[in-house]
């Protein structure tokens, strides 16, 4: 195993740290480091997919002990994405849409990260049924057809009306992740288009380890702004060789 291999696997252990800790899967960082290392983005959506899994199931169990998952707040969502996400698993896109979607998708989770929502103190509003189900069937699509799991998209979303305190939402978000990711990876397997990076085993190891230490200080309002930063920069400077490649 090469130190440049080591890198990879640290990486990822970072984002999914990271990512965990706001409720996240991390997809679309796994997604960023493996565009940075030069992995082609057949074998990208589906290796993100399967670390996304993991991750994201241990992110939900840490904030669902802690407490904090509403199966209302999840059930208008999930119902309209799942089938979509099955749908986009099917699509095959052309390499350069895949990249700019994904390079959109990778901008907003930087604006994620870098905002730090406030407003614990503040009442929930109800979610309206056509809008739980309107955003849940388009993120589900945009998640299946690049292989992220969503939660970039829904939990900024469920923060900015007010559906959901943080916490709430990152609970949420965690299984929103998990059920799109299952779904997605399933579109995928109907259609044969399965193709999984080698050394696989090893990139979800590191993963689940990042993620088990993300959810469980994530969910004891562990914070961690400067390496917030940093993995913003790391996102920012994949974000732009997907849109200049």
């Amino acid at each position: 195993m090469d130190y440049t291999f080591l890198l990879l696997l640290l990486a990822l252990a970072l984002v999914a740290f990271l990512y965990s800790s706001v409720g996240h899967g991390g997809a679309s960082g796994y997604l960023a480091v493996m565009a940075l290392v030069g992995i082609a983005p057949s074998m990208m959506k589906s290796s993100a997919l399967v670390m996304n899994l993991a991750v994201s199931l241990f992110s939900f169990i840490g904030f669902y002990r802690a407490g904090h998952f509403k199966f209302n707040l999840f059930l208008p969502f999930a119902l309209a994405s799942i089938p979509m996400a099955y749908l986009g698993g099917t699509m095959v896109l052309p390499d350069s849409i895949y990249k700019k979607i994904l390079g959109v998708c990778i901008l907003i989770s930087i604006a994620r990260l870098l905002y730090q929502f406030k407003g614990e103190e503040a009442s929930n509003r109800p979610i309206p049924l056509w809008a739980g189900l309107v955003s849940g069937m388009l993120i589900g699509l945009v998640s299946g057809m690049i292989g992220i799991g969503g939660g970039i998209i829904l939990s900024p979303l469920m923060l900015l009306m007010r559906w959901a305190k943080l916490k709430e939402t990152a609970a949420v978000s965690a299984l929103f992740i998990f059920v799109n990711s299952l779904s997605g990876l399933y579109g995928q397997l109907s259609k044969g288009g399965i193709h999984l990076t080698p050394d696989l085993q090893w990139a979800v190891g590191a993963t689940i380890i990042g993620g088990l230490l993300g959810s469980y200080f994530g969910s004891q309002r562990f914070n961690v702004p400067t390496l917030r930063y940093l993995l913003a920069i790391g996102l920012t400077i994949a974000c732009l060789k997907l849109f200049l490649t």
